[in-house]
């Protein structure tokens, strides 16, 4: 008598079950879709043309929104890639074009995940710390999974990786590269071209100026 009761109250609670849950599900609200654009980075580079960053706000979200934001600010326009490496990776995003700079944003936490450090990803430079990541960023020329945990990866170019490869190199470059406008897909800005920079402040880098903590 006793186990078919307890037999009837369990029926009860599976009946009822799928019910309640039905009612908190849709007491809950959904979460508002992110358009797709809203995710991608445009970089317009002096070497020639657009290129396109998908970026991974799932991975890495902190970093994105700090990326986003500085692009709608206008930060990295006009900005050098001031350390280029052969077989390695182009960084740029520092203002002052030395290596040393960053924006006036507190540093960010560490978001390292396990996003391999490919052709064409795009991840953030740091300082000795782990939470030190501000501003500068870096694209990989070539594999180099030796990264892999110990800086975030943010991104990978889709498209335009050959203006990417055309960056001169050099640290720092004697005739520097730059971003010529970093723009969100969202905002529909139109792509700026090599030649309408003129107004761009040209940044005085010397040798002396070698002392790059924030590095890959």
């Amino acid at each position: 008598m006793l186990r078919k009761y307890f037999l009837t109250l369990s029926a009860l609670f599976l009946v009822s079950f799928p019910a309640n849950a039905q009612e908190v599900e849709e007491r809950t609200p959904a979460p508002a879709s992110v358009p797709a654009e809203e995710n991608i980075l445009h970089l317009d580079l002096s070497t020639g043309g657009r290129v396109t960053i998908q970026l991974f706000s799932a991975l890495a979200p902190n970093h994105v929104e700090r990326i986003k934001a500085l692009a709608r600010q206008g930060f990295y326009d006009g900005v050098i890639f001031h350390r280029v490496l052969e077989g390695f990776m182009a960084q740029t995003g520092d203002p002052t074009g030395t290596g040393t700079g960053g924006s006036s944003l507190p540093d960010l936490k560490a978001e390292f995940g396990q996003f391999p450090h490919m052709r064409g990803v795009v991840s953030m430079a740091r300082a000795e710390g782990e939470d030190s990541a501000n501003s500068q960023f870096f694209i990989v020329f070539y594999p180099r999974f030796s990264l892999d945990g110990k800086y975030t990866a943010f991104g990978r170019v889709t498209s335009g990786m050959e203006y990417v490869d055309m960056i001169q190199r050099g640290e720092p470059p004697l005739n520097p590269s730059r971003i010529l406008q970093a723009s969100i897909a969202a905002d529909n800005k139109p792509p700026v071209l090599p030649g309408a920079e003129a107004g761009l402040s040209e940044a005085t880098i010397s040798l002396d100026d070698l002392n790059a903590p924030i590095n890959p």
